[in-house]
């Protein structure tokens, strides 16, 4: 009664939307690692505008974070306080003219290197390897087989935090290994990436074969997160992973994958601290055995739960 009734308050605050405001969403079903608690309010925008809007007039206080897919994230049990945003169809038209592809940033990877084959537009494939949203893709310069979103952006849109409209080139996007240098409360809403022509036979037989690799080297049946850490420069973080003796290690219900040790699971009973936890237990035991401090790739929000619970940054602690 205590949660409903803040929420209420927050409800409150908030501007009037052409979208919807959700109090007490749930989260875990939004999320591949199916965990972690609600949503204090949880904010579908009607459009580019309407968010915009939203982000113009609500109260400086109220944080504001924004998901997708859930493709790379871990929610904490208890929750994210304030407002989350889930971009919806709104944000998913894709397009092709020429060499370019437009897309809404909630539009899939895979979805945008599909019409880019019947566009016979290639450069594109490795979209199709990766899972989720184009905008989760942006935001962590994503990248598969050779390509990251480095090499194929041609112009992203963002809102600031205070509703303002930024075109951002390459060179502002300022793009390095798995980030990019847009400030973290800035959300992209639309992004234009680049190929050059091809042989739509030639691009679906490249897409099959990128499909094939994933199915064969990831455990993507499972509860998963996707790639936890990122590799250190010049190594693999799975074979660190392997090398510190943590395939198949498990806690509560998560365990790291047997498959592709760089990745957890949640065998079905899993809390998002069993994730986290485990997750910094891989981390402990990888710094002790070779020296290197793994970082997480994986997006970890809102705060952990019970009585002693507290906010914790969004990207979490290295």
């Amino acid at each position: 009664m205590a949660a409903k009734s803040r929420t209420t308050r927050l409800i409150g605050r908030l501007p009037a939307v052409r979208g919807r405001y959700t109090e007490d969403a749930p989260l875990a079903k939004l999320t591949r690692f199916r965990v972690g608690g609600p949503a204090e309010v949880r904010f579908r925008p009607a459009d580019a505008e309407d968010l915009a809007a939203f982000l113009t007039a609500k109260p400086a206080d109220v944080p504001v974070t924004v998901i997708g897919v859930g493709s790379n994230l871990l929610v904490r049990d208890g929750g994210v306080p304030g407002v989350v945003v889930r971009l919806g169809r709104e944000f998913a038209a894709i397009d092709a003219d020429g060499t370019e592809v437009g897309a809404g940033t909630a539009a899939m990877g895979l979805n945008v290197a599909r019409v880019a084959r019947e566009a016979g537009i290639t450069g594109l494939e490795f979209l199709c390897g990766i899972p989720g949203t184009i905008g989760g893709a942006l935001r962590m310069n994503a990248g598969a087989y050779g390509v990251e979103m480095k090499d194929v952006t041609v112009v992203a849109r963002a809102l600031d935090a205070a509703g303002g409209v930024h075109d951002l080139s390459p060179g502002e996007l300022g793009f390095t290994y798995r980030r990019c240098a847009v400030p973290g409360d800035w959300i992209f809403v639309s992004v234009t990436v680049h190929g050059r022509p091809g042989d739509k036979a030639g691009i679906a037989r490249r897409m099959d074969e990128i499909q094939a690799a994933r199915q064969d080297s990831q455990p993507l049946r499972e509860s998963t997160g996707g790639s936890t850490f990122t590799n250190p420069p010049g190594k693999k973080a799975w074979e660190l992973i392997a090398g510190a003796g943590c395939r198949g290690l498990r806690r509560g219900g998560a365990m790291v994958s047997e498959k592709h040790c760089n990745f957890l699971i949640n065998t079905g009973s899993a809390t998002a601290a069993d994730l986290e936890g485990l997750g910094e237990e891989v981390r402990r035991r990888v710094l002790e055995a070779t020296g290197v401090r793994l970082e997480w790739e994986i997006r970890r929000v809102g705060v952990t739960a019970g009585p002693a619970a507290r906010e914790v940054a969004g990207e979490g602690a290295s």
